[in-house]
């Protein structure tokens, strides 16, 4: 399984600086795990695009997000960066019986107990003849692989 992320960089650094308005591009850029200068890079990026302005505040800067600004690709240009921030940013109420993603309700999911993950039994190692090769007693990576991979939720 590979390591990817659903967001981009330039999504990962939007969502920091909607947690943290006045966040050092250092830090950042750790959260991230990024260099400092692609975070600037992004973050003029975010600005050329009308999603973000900086000012001054002191010697620290103070980002704004432009909420009412639209997503840029065509599949997402009904969205708005207000939107995708609340729903990244949500935190779960304790007490709440229902919650609004977008227009529509939806109710609080009930625990549920995981199924337990069933394994295949591996076969013995057959006896050592001279017409068979040695195998190795060793499990391979991919046998191991599947079985550390669960559900992806």
């Amino acid at each position: 399984m590979g390591n990817w992320t659903l967001f981009s960089n330039h999504g990962h650094v939007l969502v920091c600086l909607a947690r943290d308005s006045e966040a050092r591009l250092r830090d950042v850029a750790a959260s991230v795990g990024i260099t400092e200068r692609a975070v600037q890079k992004i973050v003029r990026d975010l600005q050329d695009g009308g999603m973000v302005s900086v000012t001054k505040n002191g010697r620290r800067n103070c980002y704004r997000i432009h909420k009412k600004q639209t997503l840029r690709h065509d599949l997402e240009a009904n969205c708005t960066l207000g939107g995708l921030v609340k729903l990244v940013n949500k935190q779960p109420k304790a007490h709440q019986n229902t919650a609004e993603i977008g227009s529509l309700p939806v109710s609080e999911p009930r625990s549920i107990e995981p199924k337990p993950v069933k394994f295949k039994q591996e076969k013995p190692a057959p006896a050592k003849t001279e017409t068979n090769k040695v195998k190795s007693d060793k499990p391979k990576v991919a046998d191991s692989i599947k079985r550390q991979q669960g559900s992806l939720f």
